[in-house]
């Protein structure tokens, strides 16, 4: 019997003949569910209601609610909509209660095989996916890097060019420079040589005659 209680109740139950039974209650959320008393122990249901509830419940005095085991609440999404055929809820309803625990134990147990499958598909699927992310996003940075190199190349090249065209304007300026000077000189000689030109025909013909020939 104990054997049984265990099995069925998850209970500790040490000795039979004692009064007082160890109730061990899962998780911290909570739920209340009745404790059927027993008019033939009715001493035993006190002290089992003591131990459970406290020393009030046991006594008379203000308590917990007497005969009540606080267990895990279930808790229930009220944004679901369930729509089945009135044939299926009609064989629901003309179906044995046992049948019906059966059934729904059947298909918790498939639901929680069904939900670690599930679970580790999506997880692998994540997993999976993050790894091709991170692929497509290095490829774009391996990318990006190539475009950088090649940038820097064409400002290496845009620098030396720049480079070369201001060595190349400051060498015609220099030019321009020296050719200016050139001409004042060219042109200074030019003035030099006319005096001297001047000078010598004057001196080479007469004083009543000119260089276009005789005065008359």
């Amino acid at each position: 019997m104990a054997a049984k209680a265990k099995a069925d109740g998850k209970t500790d139950v040490p000795n039979l003949q004692e009064s007082v039974v160890e109730v061990h209650v899962h998780d911290g959320t909570k739920r209340k569910a009745k404790l059927p008393p027993r008019p033939e122990k009715g001493k035993d249901v006190k002290k089992v209601r003591a131990a459970l509830l406290g020393t009030g419940s046991a006594s008379g005095e203000k308590g917990p609610e007497a005969g009540l085991i606080e267990l895990p609440e279930i808790s229930v999404r009220e944004d679901i909509s369930i729509t089945l055929p009135e044939t299926i809820v009609n064989s629901i309803d003309n179906m044995d209660a046992e049948h019906i625990v059966r059934t729904m134990v059947e298909f918790g147990s498939k639901a929680l095989v069904l939900s670690r499958h599930v679970g580790s598909l999506y997880r692998r699927e994540v997993k999976e996916g993050g790894r091709e992310k991170v692929e497509e996003l290095q490829g774009k940075v391996d990318k990006l890097e190539e475009e950088k190199v090649a940038l820097e190349k064409a400002k290496e090249g845009w620098e030396a060019e720049r480079k070369r065209l201001a060595t190349w304007r400051v060498r015609c300026l220099d030019s321009e420079e020296k050719l200016n000077k050139r001409i004042g000189e060219l042109e200074e000689d030019y003035d030099d040589l006319k005096d001297k030109y001047d000078g010598a025909v004057d001196g080479f013909f007469p004083s009543r005659c000119g260089r276009d020939g005789l005065k008359v």
